[in-house]
């Protein structure tokens, strides 16, 4: 599921200070290539057991990502159920409090990339 309206899109951080400010909400930076990553956040549904992962994209748009001064533009934010033994379903509904705590982490993100 696209999360749309979160204001982060087309918004755009030095790497290093992209890494310390999703950290510090608990993402975690898993693939990356050059001019490409993927930041993500585990969110646990206690009620059901599913895992769901809050991701979103970016694209170096000055340098690369082995500089710490690489400029990075987040494109797209998503969130999906995880699935056995990997991999993310986009499709599945997402239960209210997990879209309520995505969204909380997104306007925090907003507000230390701004």
């Amino acid at each position: 599921m696209i999360i749309e309206n979160t204001g982060l899109n087309g918004m755009s951080s030095e790497l290093a200070h992209l890494d310390e400010s999703s950290e510090k909400l608990g993402f975690v930076r898993w693939q990356w290539e050059y001019y490409r990553a993927t930041y993500d956040l585990k969110l646990e549904d206690r009620t059901n057991g599913e895992d769901y992962y809050l991701r979103f994209n970016v694209r170096a748009i000055e340098g690369k990502l082995e500089s710490a001064h690489a400029v990075l533009q987040v494109e797209s934010v998503y969130i999906g159920r995880a699935t056995f033994p990997h991999g993310l379903d986009y499709e599945s509904p997402i239960p209210q409090p997990i879209l309520n705590a995505a969204t909380q982490r997104l306007q925090e993100l907003k507000k230390l990339l701004a």
